[in-house]
């Protein structure tokens, strides 16, 4: 079993211990962490899905992200609301970034945006990953499963 997955069962354990449903909106991850999370035991009973929204209009179209950059603050605040809201969860992450190998939005690649969703309101938070895309992916899934198992207190 791999770190994700064990990951991913301490996360199922802990959001059906305390009947909280979790949802994600992902950009620059394509659906990794929906992945991950889907494919976690019991799954069903408190995984809500997720919206992949890679293309800038779906950002700005579905998940309400305000006119300007989507690698920002506002984009990953508006991502992780707007899922909660769509999907009905409790508890939701969001991800957008610069995967590379260029910039994006004049942020560097490596940039990613972090937004958090639970008891009600959004935080976000400001990462900085090294390596090439794979790198930076693979780094923002583990990250947003932190996020999710700070959320959930495990």
């Amino acid at each position: 079993m791999s770190t994700w997955e064990e990951r991913a069962e301490h996360i199922s354990t802990a959001a059906r211990d305390r009947q909280l449903t979790i949802a994600t909106a992902e950009s620059l991850t394509g659906g990794k962490i929906s992945t991950v999370l889907g494919a976690a035991p019991s799954s069903s009973q408190w995984y809500r899905g997720s919206i992949v929204a890679y293309a800038d209009a779906v950002k700005h179209g579905l998940l309400q992200v305000p006119d300007g950059p989507v690698v920002s603050e506002p984009s990953a605040r508006a991502m992780v609301t707007a899922a909660a809201g769509l999907l009905g969860a409790d508890l939701a992450v969001a991800v957008t970034g610069a995967g590379g190998p260029d910039p994006q939005d004049g942020q560097p690649p490596g940039t990613v945006w972090f937004g958090v969703f639970a008891d009600g309101t959004a935080r976000t938070e400001l990462r900085h990953f090294d390596g090439d895309p794979g790198d930076v992916v693979d780094a923002t899934v583990a990250h947003a499963l932190s996020l999710l198992e700070d959320a959930l207190e495990i």
